[in-house]
């Protein structure tokens, strides 16, 4: 008997070898084909995107309107619209400025030594050595461990509870380093140092993935161009770690001006030198006042913006390899 074509199975179900194209639904019959694929993108996307209006957009619109009022739980009445007038007082404010200060100062100190000792790390890591293992972990737990555990830590250790020979030490540390830099300098250090210790745990982490997705083929070829490890690392592995770098640093520009908890804590919840996020936190919970509050949390959105687009106009360029 001759056998049969394997075109007579098309279209039979539970036959061998049947491969049944499944028909598009009948609501995407009537596009194109890229307008099908992108209506059905965004079909798969929504669940995402209707998690983010809820919990981003709706918020930061709940933020902006509450900005522009004086809601306030100790306020008989409901909320009255002000406009501007909340924006205005702060830019009056010297004590607004100096948050600003102090802000920046703290994103920015510790933002370039996460970045510095993250690239180190991940530069270390992606080298075979004896002992790569537990320098790995050495490296990761910073990161993995709990921050609420972390955080304690670092304040037992920077500001000990117990008298001892130790505890003296370090109250003249701290003397010594108020007095040099003004008062409020050791509680500023022992939250950099914190944020620093943490932060470049993850970003050296993250940074290593980004060298390991990078083929070995252009570090060889890099190798026989240029005997100078700068020079390859400057040209070869920096252009092609754009994206990782520009992620990195935007994760801990956000999390330096949102830092509320490490601040609050390592400082025993005194605000020895404000943040962005310790007044506002103060502001609405000790003082009742939401709509200020909300104002001044969204006083530096358009800076941080304006200096995330920067950096990513910087770092978002094609990669091009030259050793």
């Amino acid at each position: 008997m001759a056998p049969i074509p394997h075109s007579a199975y098309q279209g039979v179900p539970g036959t061998p070898g049947t491969l049944v194209a499944s028909s598009p639904p009948a609501w995407t019959r009537r596009l194109t084909p890229r307008r099908r694929t992108t209506a059905i993108a965004y079909l798969l996307l929504s669940p995402t995107l209707v998690l983010l209006l809820g919990t981003l957009a709706y918020p930061l619109a709940w933020e902006a309107w509450t900005s522009l009022t004086n809601l306030s739980p100790t306020r008989d009445g409901g909320p009255t619209f002000v406009g501007f007038e909340n924006y205005g007082r702060f830019l009056v404010s010297h004590e607004f400025w100096r948050t600003v200060a102090a802000t920046v100062a703290y994103a920015a100190a510790t933002s370039a030594a996460k970045l510095l000792l993250g690239v180190g790390f991940a530069l270390l890591l992606a080298r075979p050595f004896r002992g790569r293992t537990l320098v790995f972990l050495a490296v990761f737990l910073p990161w993995a461990y709990p921050a609420s555990v972390s955080v304690i830590g670092w304040y037992w250790t920077l500001n000990p509870p117990i008298p001892t020979a130790y505890s003296v030490a370090m109250g003249n540390v701290k003397y010594l380093v108020d007095g040099l830099l003004g008062g409020g300098a050791w509680a500023f250090v022992s939250v950099a140092l914190f944020n620093i210790w943490r932060g470049s745990s993850f970003i050296g982490i993250f940074l290593l993935a980004g060298i390991n997705a990078i083929p070995p083929e252009l570090f060889e070829c890099a190798l026989l161009e240029s005997k100078s490890p700068w020079h390859r690392f400057w040209r070869v592995t920096v252009p092609l770690l754009r994206p990782f770098l520009a992620l990195s640093l935007f994760l801990s520009l956000t999390t330096a001006f949102a830092d509320v908890a490490n601040v609050w804590m390592l400082t025993g919840g005194r605000i020895v030198f404000p943040v962005i996020g310790t007044q506002t936190y103060w502001l609405a919970i000790h003082g009742g006042q939401f709509g200020p509050a909300s104002a001044l949390s969204l006083m530096l959105f358009p800076a941080l913006l304006a200096v995330l687009w920067t950096l990513f106009r910087l770092f978002d360029v094609a990669p091009g390899v030259r050793a």
